[in-house]
């Protein structure tokens, strides 16, 4: 895999320390030899369903048994970029992941990845899609029978694939060193598994509260656990920076509680701390990378044994009150299916027909893993915690895990269709996080109440303001402009934007020069749109203004973008970027294509210039890192929509499908880059559908070239809104003519009022280019649109 040159990142930090050269086996002890990587191929779940199904009557799939988890479960690979999703089972934006570990050290953010034969246990905690090197997977819980074994990686067990089983809301495996079959299913606040041991003898469950999720297989500073009764055992674990964890950027201090269940009654319960064993303890302190409790008990052959927990960040009695609420009985069962009809519920916000089996797989799975962040970090009962000491908020459910800098592209604006009320909460948690005095200007990577300060542009700005000028209220608007305010204009002490000495003297950002230019130029155009809603008209033009700060660095002489030094010196031709190239970074100039038109020559030079990025990017290279269209990594997302601007629509209807086609697939192997908390689906969820926003916050989609003959769109406000392809197929890939409910379209972009307002857009396919259709100069998207009314007051309530 080659990579542009670039700087200390997310996944390049440790790349020169030997500690990303340890892979597994440095991080996480000795591991036998991976698995072949499963490929991203067709069919996945949809071929094993319909293979099930042989002989019997055919009957439609139910879209939530489409999902596949597994798909881009895979951490690290020389021959694919990699997705890092888990695989186990959780519930839309809920607080717990129950999922299984097979290592906690490396760049293994999920604490899973496919390709490895041995799984640690199963915790409670995980992060999906992570682009640097995770954290959480606390209080992890692995059965055994023989003789105790406390160390988690002496103690894993070897499993087989083909006894995975993941769906939506479940996930199951045969651990063969033990011979007990592992099942997990999720609640809300609370999780549940049920262990079925093969052979009659002494069965065990060992609960590694020291356990956690980080470069450098690292571990829980401080564990605290008391057995409350024959059933029960409550406790906390504490985590910070001194313990590994998150390392890009400012690593979070948080500490998750815990109130963790046993069907039947325990006879035999211990404790362990390092080397020392004690059968007689019923609650213990320490502050070891190993330690935690154990219960033993006789088991007959194919018994069940059952355990759940209730997790918190904010107190015992808030996990207690997690478990109780969300897993009030034992029926796992019935767990199971209420877990499933929680993701049948949200996945039905967008239905799909048409299309492959695989693009269906695809779809369904990648909408699922848009709905897993951010997810809830507040408690049944509304207590929350920043820092020390716990809070309550009135009106929104605190949020957590904001990447910013990936999903304020397409994660953001698809919720903006279909879940406001996410929107809402993130947006109140940020402007939480602020009063709170913990972050300065406003989060750029939040996770747990820290900004973690990862990557870079004022994605919290962007998020705000697309939400507000696209109708979405549930915060307060004046607050929240006055501390975007303070981001992009100061003063200096209460911005937290980059480089804004250099950027607000000298009109470019000199550290990372032309990544953090063109962001900051992207979200003062963001911010001028929230300002000209709210009637602040002088700041809107002075942002407007700002907004151009891009052209700064565009090198007449090398006819494109350059980084560039504070004395006006040009950077090299590969300098000044993070996570990108120049080739790559200089096309994020989304609000302002005409100009960036301009820049080039005109619309036939622009046109050339981005049809070669992706001429240049074979299908072979796709599901890798290039120095072309490098869709593993976020400033190109945009650019396969950015045809329409220049009056090549059939330009992104060919791309775009393109994209789908070799940038995705089933498997583990089947993201083109990390899902980075939703992006990377998102992408392909807007993108199957027909449409994707250039510039969010702008209010305007570029048409693109659908997959399915029909996706439907039930939107936050009630209302439906039907993508039709006719006659389409894979070779009819082109717009041939359009409609509108009923009325003849010839442009190639829709504003986000006609979305939401509802409605039917109906388009002819056909396998040649119509030049002709959305191509006329005057038919060019504009910059903006007119701000969005508000719903109801009812459409955005608790």
């Amino acid at each position: 895999m080659t990579e542009p040159r670039r700087p200390l990142t997310r996944r390049t930090f440790l790349a020169g320390t030997g500690v990303a050269a340890l892979g597994v086996a440095g991080a996480a002890g000795a591991v036998p030899a991976a698995a072949a990587v499963p490929a991203a191929t067709p069919g996945g779940a949809a071929a094993r369903t319909v293979a099930q199904a042989a002989g019997t009557v055919r009957r439609a799939i139910a879209p939530v048994d489409l999902v596949d988890p597994l798909i881009g479960a895979l951490t690290t690979s020389p021959d694919t970029a990699c997705g890092k999703t888990f695989p186990g089972a959780d519930t839309p934006f809920g607080m717990v992941q129950l999922s299984p570990d097979t290592v906690s050290g490396g760049d293994n953010g999920s604490g899973y990845s496919a390709d490895m034969t041995t799984i640690e246990g199963f915790s409670f905690l995980h992060l999906g899609g992570v682009g640097c090197y995770g954290d959480l997977g606390n209080l992890q819980v692995m059965p055994q029978t023989g003789e105790l074994v406390t160390g988690r990686d002496a103690a894993k067990s070897p499993y087989r694939k083909e006894t995975e089983t993941a769906r939506a809301g479940y996930y199951a495996v045969d651990l063969d060193r033990y011979g007990v079959r592992a099942e997990l299913t999720a609640a809300r606040r609370a999780g549940m598994i049920r262990f079925t041991f093969a052979e009659a003898g002494l069965g065990r469950i060992k609960v590694d509260l020291a356990r956690r999720i980080g470069f450098d297989g690292s571990h829980s500073v401080a564990q605290d656990l008391r057995m409350v009764d024959a059933h029960t055992v409550e406790g906390s674990m504490r985590a910070d920076r001194s313990g590994g964890g998150w390392i890009c950027g400012n690593g979070p201090t948080y500490t998750v509680y815990f109130c963790l269940r046993f069907q039947d009654p325990l006879t035999a319960f211990g404790t362990w701390d390092g080397d020392t064993v004690s059968r007689s303890a019923t609650e213990q302190s320490s502050a070891s990378d190993s330690a935690g409790f154990f219960a033993e008990f006789p088991v007959r052959a194919g018994q069940q044994v059952r355990l759940k927990a209730g997790v918190s960040f904010v107190s015992v009695a808030g996990a207690r009150g997690n478990l109780e609420s969300s897993l009030p009985d034992w029926d796992f069962d019935r767990a199971e299916r209420r877990a499933r009809d929680a993701w049948s519920e949200a996945l039905g916000r967008i239905s799909v027909r048409g299309g492959t089996a695989t693009q269906r797989e695809i779809f369904y799975s990648a909408l699922y893993h848009t709905m897993i962040d951010p997810r809830i970090s507040s408690d049944a009962d509304g207590a929350s915690r920043f820092g020390d000491g716990p809070v309550r908020h009135d009106g929104f459910a605190q949020r957590t895990v904001f990447s910013g800098w990936d999903v304020f592209r397409g994660e953001f604006p698809l919720l903006t269709l279909i879940d406001e009320q996410t929107v809402a909460d993130q947006i109140n948690t940020l402007l939480a996080l602020t009063d709170s005095g913990r972050v300065k200007g406003l989060a750029r990577w939040e996770l747990l109440g820290t900004d973690t300060d990862t990557m870079v542009g004022d994605p919290a700005v962007n998020i705000i303001a697309e939400a507000y000028t696209k109708g979405i209220r549930g915060f307060d608007a004046e607050k929240a402009y006055a501390y975007c305010r303070d981001v992009a204009l100061g003063p200096a002490e209460k911005s937290n934007r980059n480089d804004f000495q250099n950027w607000t003297t000298l009109g470019w950002c000199v550290d990372t020069s032309l990544s953090k230019t063109l962001e900051n130029s992207y979200s003062d155009y963001a911010l001028a749109r929230f300002a000209e809603a709210l009637g602040r008209h002088g700041d809107a033009r002075r942002l407007d203004g700002t907004a151009k700060n891009y052209r700064n660095l565009f090198s007449p002489e090398a006819g494109w973008f350059r980084g560039r030094n504070a004395d006006g010196s040009w950077m090299g031709d590969q300098d000044g970027c993070i996570e990108s190239n120049p080739d790559q970074q200089g096309w994020f100039v989304p609000h302002d294509v005409p100009g960036l038109i301009g820049l080039l020559g005109g619309r036939d030079a622009f046109v050339e210039r981005l049809n070669g990025m992706f001429e240049r990017t074979p299908p072979e290279l796709m599901m890798k890192w290039n120095d072309a269209y490098n869709h593993s990594n976020e400033p190109v997302h945009q650019m396969a929509f950015m045809f329409v601007y220049a009056g090549a629509p059939w330009l992104t209807q060919k791309w775009s499908r393109y994209v789908c086609e070799y940038a995705y697939g089933t498997g583990p192997a089947g993201l083109a880059g990390n899902d980075d908390c939703g992006q990377m689906s998102a992408w392909y969820v807007l993108a199957a559908a027909g449409f994707y926003p250039v510039a969010p916050a702008g209010g305007v989609y570029a048409l693109g070239s659908p997959l399915f003959d029909e996706a439907v769109i039930t939107t936050s406000r009630g209302t439906r809104f039907t993508v039709e392809a006719r006659d389409n197929s894979a070779e009819n890939l082109y717009i041939r003519s359009a409609r509108l409910n009923g009325r003849p379209l010839n442009r190639a972009w829709l504003t986000h009022q006609e979305i939401v307002d509802g409605g039917r857009l109906s388009l002819t396919m056909g396998p040649r280019p119509d030049k002709s259709w959305g191509s006329d100069p005057r038919q060019a998207p504009p910059a903006s649109t007119r701000p969005v009314p508000p719903a109801s007051a009812s459409a955005h309530g608790r």
